[in-house]
């Protein structure tokens, strides 16, 4: 799984097609110009602003970020989240490695048309990476949480790998990732919550810029409930306090009407 994830990490910092191809082959993201049309100048500007934050902060500003706090880019909450003050959490796209696509969160809000009212989860802890140096990062959370809330029938867990590249995207190669993925999905357990591995292709741009993504080295965990509200939030290494706060919060949903 590791040695896959890292033929899957790739630097999308730099815009210069210049530089494509020099030092590590990193895959850089294409903008897709061919019918300038359907850009709005407010998108292009978004678009624009992106690309100069991201080379202005670049791979080494986020490793010194990681040196610096270890990963622990912001602290998890101690409390959950009030409803009333929580917010949506961005509906997004992934892929299961047989090729089958669902829509997450999954809430009774009618994201997931296929999902009757009895599939909609009380809570679902969403784990995300987008490199391969965070994989330890959300095995601290996610198997805590497996061995807490491993009986519960009202709780899923999805960890995500974010796949950024634009080779990697090719319909050809993003079937052949998928059917390799596939012949090393894990064991599955006798416990009633299974941990879903999925994978998001594509442009995150917008779907980081709501969550306030900006450092792709660490991990970052999500607690949402069944109306796909985020209640709850960590990043990094989880400590034990953290995964108190967390196990705690989940039970204060399970226990919600």
């Amino acid at each position: 799984m590791m040695r896959f994830k890292k033929l899957l990490q790739s630097t999308p910092r730099n815009v210069n097609a210049i530089n494509m191809f020099k030092g590590e082959a990193n895959l850089l993201p294409i903008i897709p110009l061919h019918n300038p049309s359907q850009w709005t100048s407010n998108r292009f500007l978004d678009i624009y602003q992106d690309s100069k934050d991201e080379m202005n902060r670049g791979y080494f500003a986020d490793m010194s970020e990681m040196k610096q706090h270890n990963g622990k880019i912001t602290a998890a909450n101690k409390i959950i989240i009030p409803a009333m003050a929580a917010v949506k959490f961005p509906t997004f796209e992934v892929n299961y490695s047989n090729g089958r696509t669902l829509k997450l969160p999954v809430t009774s809000s009618g994201n997931d048309t296929s999902a009757s009212n009895s599939d909609i989860p009380k809570a679902s802890l969403l784990c995300l990476s987008f490199r391969a140096s965070s994989q330890p990062m959300v095995d601290s959370w996610s198997l805590p949480f497996l061995n807490t809330f491993g009986h519960s029938s009202d709780v899923q867990l999805y960890e995500v790998s974010f796949i950024d590249s634009w080779l990697l995207n090719r319909f050809l190669i993003k079937k052949l990732l998928l059917k390799i993925m596939r012949k090393a999905k894990p064991a599955e357990t006798k416990d009633i919550l299974q941990k879903q591995i999925v994978y998001s292709f594509g442009d995150h741009y917008y779907f980081r810029k709501e969550l306030k993504i900006l450092n792709l080295l660490t991990g970052y965990i999500f607690l949402v409930d069944k109306l796909g509200r985020i209640r709850w939030q960590g990043t990094g290494l989880a400590t034990q306090d953290e995964l108190l706060s967390l196990l705690s919060c989940t039970s204060l949903l399970l226990e919600e009407s």
